[in-house]
């Protein structure tokens, strides 16, 4: 007996709430998320379409595996699982959902997404994140990302290493194709129930701005220390 579920056929495409892990090549190139669960191997852009984990060829969902994005109906289902101690760096996303679904009790499996909102929690030392910052882990082809705030941020570019290892919120929304709107721990809404979505161009506030400044004269402090290694100067000609 062949199993018939139920159809709908909403108005406007649903929406849910998930957690992710921001993600970027290791070119520095491309901006993204990869999932906490077993579909953390393929990590995913702003707008996407499931692929099937196990390499089957398949149009997601199927039926007869467990492939394809996952989201939960609402916000404060996304906080409680935001609570478990693996999950604590996790970005919270609001999706909107697309294609083909399969609805479950607590949410939904399905085909295709458009990533419209990105939570993130406050920097570990308690300030207001402004960038993402190389987390010290990641897979293959990406690097995980943390949300820090202008002040470590600063302090993490002047490390020995990429210097893209530090990005702006503006920078990682440009990096992954946009539009997306970062929402900061520490923001009056960052712990609110969400309420609408503004114009990506209205992301680049001034904590931002100031935060891409800060970045970038770290860079360039980066740039001036490898000169001066090459040169056996101190990095500027110094006349009397």
């Amino acid at each position: 007996m062949r199993l018939r579920l139920p159809e709908e056929r909403p108005a406007a495409p649903p929406e849910g709430y998930k957690l992710a892990h921001a993600v970027i090549s290791h070119d520095g190139e491309r901006a993204g998320f990869a999932g906490v669960s077993l579909g953390g191997a393929l990590p995913y852009g702003f707008f996407d379409e499931a692929r099937c984990v196990y390499g089957r060829r398949h149009r997601c969902p199927a039926l007869r595996c467990d492939c394809g994005f996952y989201c939960v109906h609402t916000f404060d289902q996304a906080l409680a699982l935001a609570c478990a101690g693996q999950y604590r760096k996790a970005v919270l996303l609001e999706v909107t959902v697309l294609g083909a679904y399969i609805r479950f009790e607590r949410g939904m499996r399905y085909e295709r997404q458009r990533v419209r909102v990105a939570r993130v929690g406050a920097c570990a030392c308690g300030g207001v994140p402004c960038a993402f910052a190389d987390a010290g882990w990641g897979r293959t082809g990406w690097r995980v990302l943390t949300a820090v705030c202008a002040g470590c941020a600063a302090r993490r570019g002047r490390t020995a290493f990429a210097a893209w290892t530090a990005v702006s919120f503006p920078e990682f929304v440009r990096r992954g194709g946009g539009p997306l709107r970062i929402v900061a721990g520490g923001d009056p809404e960052a712990g609110a129930e969400p309420a609408g979505e503004r114009p990506a161009s209205e992301a680049r506030t001034v904590p931002e701005l100031a935060a891409e400044a800060t970045l970038m004269q770290a860079r360039l402090d980066w740039l001036q220390r490898q000169l001066a290694r090459f040169t056996g100067k101190d990095g500027a000609d110094r006349t009397s």
